[in-house]
């Protein structure tokens, strides 16, 4: 670990930022360097000037730290972590008077590898599908204007990347100029900054000088329907190559002299004799994105990759656009409150309300969304989403408590509702490249860590010899079978039909965990009679790796079976039917059509639900909720939450919550 000298408070208080600094091998800590030592600043920010005084005066080194080029979803006045950094020993990459690491890598690497390319490519696209950039708080359901306007990029005044580049007044007035001198007749569309937008620091246009584009409107849409793109040295320039630009830029940010910009910066603020290579967007890609940023893994505590850093920034952004407005939820059972609060409640607090009415008048007043469980109705609501366990739910029964890592919610029904679509079936679709590649690697760990919905372990018995049919008993009055099932609806009959069908099969009947614990209708007295073994108290997953078939109604563990590759055949209607992947016996919506596997685990695991970390209590990707469900390191069930169950139980039976 170097010692890294600092002279500004941050560095020291801010824990993710120390740790990020120590992960990349630096130790901050005050006190004066020696001609050997190193000065950490803050880029060229007014308090580094400290830093940069002692080590002039010392001959320490100076490293240079900034944010990663993609930040957060808010800007950092808002309190939200970077998802990274960069660490720079020459210079500063917004800086052209004199060389930086980015631009000293951007001339001199290869840049030629077909592994690094391929990634980077994938990159570019999965950022434009997020409709990310440096910060990524707009709404995409917001329209954009109509195509045919030129874009002209503002930034803050005074910002260190403005004077670098020798921006003034007089230069965004000249980008101003350009745009309408060079599409005569066209709307000019002003985008402000961020921070700007927001009411922190002022801009270079005063209102009226333009068109502003709203707000809401994330810049990749913007780019879309730009015919030109006007910068000094915005990182959004840098987000118009990506987007198939060619932006007239007025400055020197590091992506300008690579051959993918129409520079118009005066001569010689643009280091040429530096920057004389031609570049690729996939090259400056690889080379920004990929190479030169220190990534930060805030879930694993270590050094990350730009694709762990999309997986973070992907949960955080899907939390503030589906949460910002706030919720209320109507009609939640005490112990699940604190779940649903953790989940949906970072960006503005859940409210409870118990009676439909109050909660309908809530929502309306505070333009918030209205939240039920599973298949509550509230007469005359129709807009509201329904909230449910997610399929990588707990180390423990939902019906003993256990708080969920994942829960899904659904604006059009509920993925065990084949009556009507829902959110689910919507999510299944072909998929990019990238996208396929990230399920079959989920399918791999998942298969790996052997990790199921509820997770509870148990060792597998021997087992017969020859064909073995699992058949999963489920709960009799679960929501599942009372709108998925078909004409057998009970245990009892699942089990005889797999006997019927399969009758020189072994039948391992495994009774679901819930009626097992007693806490739920649907045991089988008689279960020895109707398999050739019942198996209580068996780790799932362990016994999908020892069976040949799954026989099921509408369980979960049928699309486990899927998972590794066990054949299943369905007698319901479950959210994994119908896509040409079971046997379905009972039929499946027209609605829904051939998926592959991997689509189908997209859709479900990756699309559908939401994770929270109980680790770090942020939203996090599906790949660490099954790190964290493998590991053991999820939560338990609190000492007071069977009482407080039992006794909302009662109160539930003696009042009308929904009246």
């Amino acid at each position: 670990m170097v010692p890294l000298h600092v002279f500004s408070r941050s560095f020291l208080t801010d824990r993710r930022l120390r740790a990020m600094l120590r992960g990349a091998g630096w130790s901050p800590r005050l006190g004066w360097p020696d001609a050997r030592g190193t000065v950490g600043i803050w880029g060229a920010s007014p308090a580094s000037a400290r830093g940069r005084q002692v080590a002039a005066r010392t001959g320490a080194a100076v490293l240079r730290i900034e944010d990663a080029p993609i930040r957060s979803v808010l800007p950092g006045r808002s309190g939200e972590a970077p998802l990274g950094l960069t660490l720079d020993r020459s210079g500063v990459h917004f800086d052209p008077s004199g060389p930086s690491d980015l631009e000293t890598l951007l001339a001199t690497h290869p840049l030629d590898d077909a592994a690094l390319l391929s990634r980077a490519r994938d990159g570019m696209e999965r950022l434009a599908a997020m409709g990310a950039s440096k910060y990524s708080a707009h709404d995409p359901a917001v329209p954009p204007p109509e195509p045919g306007y030129a874009l002209v990029l503002d930034q803050t005044r005074g910002d260190a990347a403005v004077t670098a580049s020798r921006g003034t007044q007089a230069v965004f007035a000249e980008m101003l100029f350009a745009a309408r001198e060079d599409h005569p007749g066209a709307r000019i569309l002003i985008r402000a900054h961020p921070e700007t937008a927001e009411g922190h620091r002022p801009g270079h246009y005063a209102p009226g000088a333009g068109e502003l584009a709203d707000p809401a409107v994330g810049l990749r849409a913007l780019l879309e329907g730009a015919v030109g793109v006007y910068t000094l040295s915005s990182q959004g320039g840098f987000d118009a190559i990506l987007a198939g630009h060619r932006p007239a830029v007025f400055g020197a940010p590091f992506y300008a002299g690579w051959g993918l910009t129409d520079d118009r910066a005066p001569e010689g603020l643009v280091p040429r004799a530096r920057r004389g290579r031609t570049l690729t967007r996939a090259q400056i890609f690889a080379g920004a994105m990929l190479l030169h940023p220190f990534w930060w893994d805030g879930f694993r505590g270590r050094e990350g990759t730009f694709e762990t850093a999309l997986d973070e920034l992907e949960a955080r952004l899907r939390a503030w656009r589906e949460d910002r407005h706030g919720h209320v939820a109507v009609g939640m059972r005490l112990w699940k409150r604190r779940s649903i609060q953790r989940m949906f409640g970072r960006w503005r607090r859940v409210a409870f309300e118990d009676r439909p009415v109050p909660a309908v008048e809530k929502a309306k007043a505070e333009g918030r969304d209205l939240l039920v469980w599973g298949t509550a109705e509230l007469p005359g609501v129709p807009a509201l989403r329904r909230a449910e366990d997610g399929f990588l739910r707990s180390r423990g029964l939902g019906a003993d408590l256990v708080p969920p890592l994942s829960l899904v919610t659904d604006g059009r029904g509920l993925y065990y509702d084949p009556s009507r679509p829902s959110d689910l079936e919507a999510a299944v679709r072909p998929l990019r490249d990238w996208e396929a590649r990230r399920a079959e690697r989920l399918i791999a760990s998942l298969r790996a860590a052997g990790v199921g919905k509820y997770n509870l372990g148990g060792t597998v018995p021997p087992l017969p010899d020859g064909p073995r049919v699992l058949v999963p008993g489920q709960v009799e009055d679960d929501a599942s079978i009372r709108l998925g099932a078909g004409e057998v609806r009970t245990n009892r009959a699942l089990l005889e039909a797999a006997r019927a069908a399969r009758p020189g099969a072994a039948i391992l009947y495994k009774p679901h965990p819930d009626v097992e614990r007693g806490l739920r209708p649907g045991a089988l007295p008689d279960a020895h009679a109707l398999a050739d073994m019942v198996l209580e108290g068996v780790d799932a997953a362990a016994l999908l790796d020892a069976v040949d078939e799954v026989w099921t109604m509408t369980s979960t563990l049928g699309f486990e079976a899927l998972l590794r590759g066990v054949p299943v055949t369905c007698l319901g209607v479950p959210f994994y039917a119908g896509w040409g992947l079971t046997t379905d016996l009972e039929g499946a919506p027209a609605r829904r059509g051939a998926a592959t596997l991997e689509a189908l685990v997209h859709a479900a695991l990756i699309d559908y639900p939401r994770y929270h970390d109980p680790a770090t209590n942020a939203p996090c990707p599906v790949e660490v909720a099954i790190e964290r469900l493998a590991s053991g390191a999820v939560p338990r069930r609190g000492p007071g939450l069977r009482a407080l169950a039992k006794a909302q139980g009662l109160l539930a039976g003696r009042t009308h919550l929904w009246r």
